[in-house]
């Protein structure tokens, strides 16, 4: 594309254990294929579902219990494979043994930002947690995600045992329920305009387009993107 056409800044607000982010980025990997006169820069920004599981996660039938009571988990495993039809993703939610923190995956995405590998690794972790039933809140998950993208296991290592990024990344996650999400995904544009849930391609394209106009033209009187 030439660098003459706009940019509209995209963060992607979500989590690693919602099977509707993957969903949804899966979706928005199809709106990305037919994006013209104009580019999105992607950035992912954390959400963590619950903040209250514990570092070194939890046995998912106990949580389910513990969180929603006796789970509905074949009614709820059977709507997600409805909504992803069309995305190739082989949720297999037999193999989830359990329920992560994921504040260590916000952090691995985090800093794979500097090497542009952020939308690849969080195809990852989504494929490895729902796809695979990997635990996602373990270190050594993690960095094998990493090694994979050529980003160095030492240097990655050395991070996970620090507190590098660890108050940023809860404090990111707090200013996104302060912006009023309470639910993922959300696709913030522009630092603007705020449209949550897993949505169809051809919506997103709109969606974007809307936005682009908008943040150009404060006053035009396109419809506000999301509304």
């Amino acid at each position: 594309m030439s660098n003459s056409y706009p940019i509209l800044h995209l963060d992607i607000i979500s989590d690693f254990i919602c099977p509707w982010c993957f969903i949804g980025k899966r979706k928005l990997d199809r709106a990305l294929g037919n994006v013209s006169g104009f580019q999105i820069n992607l950035a992912w920004r954390p959400f963590r579902l619950d903040p209250t599981i514990a570092d070194e996660g939890e046995d998912r039938k106990e949580y389910l219990t513990r969180k929603f009571g006796a789970p509905k988990s074949k009614k709820f495993a059977s709507t997600v494979q409805d909504a992803a039809a069309g995305t190739d993703i082989q949720f297999a939610f037999d193999k989830i043994t359990r329920t992560p923190n994921t504040l260590n995956a916000h952090r691995l995405v985090r800093w794979s930002g500097e090497y542009g590998l952020q939308h690849a690794i969080a195809d990852d972790l989504f494929s490895a947690y729902f796809e695979h039933g990997k635990d996602i809140g373990d270190v050594n998950t993690l960095i094998e995600i990493g090694v994979k993208y050529a980003m160095d296991e030492t240097v990655l290592r050395a991070k996970f045992a620090s507190n590098e990024d660890v108050s940023e990344t809860r404090q990111l996650d707090a200013q996104a329920r302060g912006a009023g999400v309470t639910g993922v995904p959300a696709f913030l544009m522009g630092g603007k305009f705020l449209l949550v849930g897993a949505q169809e391609p051809e919506y997103l394209n709109q969606i974007f387009s809307k936005a682009v106009v908008k943040l150009a033209n404060p006053g035009h009187s396109a419809d506000t993107p999301g509304a």
